[in-house]
């Protein structure tokens, strides 16, 4: 079960971050996100998924057609970490844009981030060819390969200044 507090709703208001370069005269596909900033009881750590080309996000992922945020996330926690999950904050939209090439694409890939303020590891994730590892809050950012995702600790960690 996924239950949503949203505390402060300014993302009409701001313009998105953006990561990335936007390159001119290229064709980017659209793809969009959800990803989830999950701390460990203490707050001192937050758990991160290792893909099998080595690159480290933050648990999520995309949207897939008919899903609305709350959906993709369910489904994407459970198959990446085997949790269900409370949802506190939404932290808003950052903006990205990259290359793959694995599929040889550049994506848009707008990131909605959400933080996790309980979980409860329900089941073995459905995906067992990721790695998980939590991390020190700090070594978590130096990690992630995505600067949407580096923002969404971010956005955390300033509204859980100690």
């Amino acid at each position: 079960m996924i239950i949503i507090k949203i505390l402060d709703n300014e993302e009409n208001s701001m313009t998105n971050p953006t990561f990335g370069e936007k390159k001119q005269d290229v064709t980017y596909v659209n793809r969009y996100g959800v990803y989830a900033v999950i701390p460990n009881k203490d707050k001192d750590q937050i758990i991160l998924v290792q893909a099998p080309n080595g690159a480290w996000f933050l648990p999520g992922g995309e949207i897939e057609a008919g899903e609305d945020h709350l959906q993709a996330l369910k489904r994407e926690l459970i198959e990446e970490l085997g949790f269900t999950a409370i949802l506190g904050q939404y932290y808003g939209q950052a903006d990205e844009y990259f290359y793959s090439s694995h599929r040889d694409t550049y994506y848009y890939n707008p990131a909605y981030i959400y933080e996790v303020v309980g979980y409860t590891e329900a089941q073995k994730p459905l995906e067992d060819f990721n790695n998980l590892a939590w991390f020190p809050v700090e070594e978590a950012i130096e990690k992630l390969k995505r600067g949407s995702h580096k923002w969404g600790i971010e956005q955390w960690k300033n509204t859980h200044k100690r």
